[in-house]
């Protein structure tokens, strides 16, 4: 096969809850948690529709009104996911994307919600197509790579804590940002797994 001529634009990308995305080239993609911010009036239009009689005109425009709201807060999630997965595609050659277990995140019960809020299942799906669509490469990186506890400028593994949001390697000293170095990680891994599909017979 052709060797692989290095490619443009390559990019580790770290999904996440505090931001939704961070990538190796220090860029954080916030965000915008559509869920969380009209929990309130969600839990309005729901106590709202409690208190009406079944099978009422009143309970009727209720659920309506409840299902819109829904069909609203879903649509900003989408659009929002649509943009961003669109520039990655457009942007960089080589997305390298951590396979993430997204169901077994779901059943934290401290986090499925903030999950379930991010998509990050419908993030990867979306690239998957973009990407073809763009031609340019996803690159799923297995899931027990630990792009978090290694360090991305001498590859020394130590664990972190939750709480940790700084890299502070104990081996060579480095110092980053906890997200950045994972996408980093990600972003070496990626073009590694790469190399070695686009060499093999």
């Amino acid at each position: 096969s052709q060797p692989m001529r290095e490619p443009i634009e390559v990019v580790g990308v770290d999904l996440g809850i505090k931001s939704l995305a961070t990538l190796s080239n220090g860029q954080v993609i916030p965000n915008i948690k559509p869920l969380k911010a009209a929990l309130g009036r969600l839990r309005q239009l729901s106590r709202s529709l409690s208190r009406k009689q079944k099978g009422t005109a009143s309970y009727q425009e209720a659920k309506i009104k409840l299902g819109r709201f829904h069909s609203h807060v879903a649509n900003i999630r989408k659009d929002y996911m649509h943009k961003l997965t669109t520039w990655l595609a457009k942007t960089f050659d080589v997305i390298c994307l951590e396979d993430l277990n997204v169901k077994g995140m779901l059943k934290n019960p401290k986090l499925a919600r903030a999950i379930a809020d991010l998509g990050l299942f419908e993030f990867r799906r979306q690239l998957e197509y973009k990407c073809q669509l763009y031609a340019s490469h996803l690159v799923i990186v297995d899931r027990w790579y630990p792009s978090s506890k290694s360090c991305s400028n001498c590859g020394h593994k130590q664990d972190l804590t939750l709480a940790d949001r700084v890299y502070k390697c104990e081996n060579c000293g480095h110092v980053q940002d906890r997200d950045e170095n994972a996408a980093v990680n990600l972003k070496h891994e990626g073009l590694r797994v790469l190399r070695l599909s686009l060499c093999s017979p």
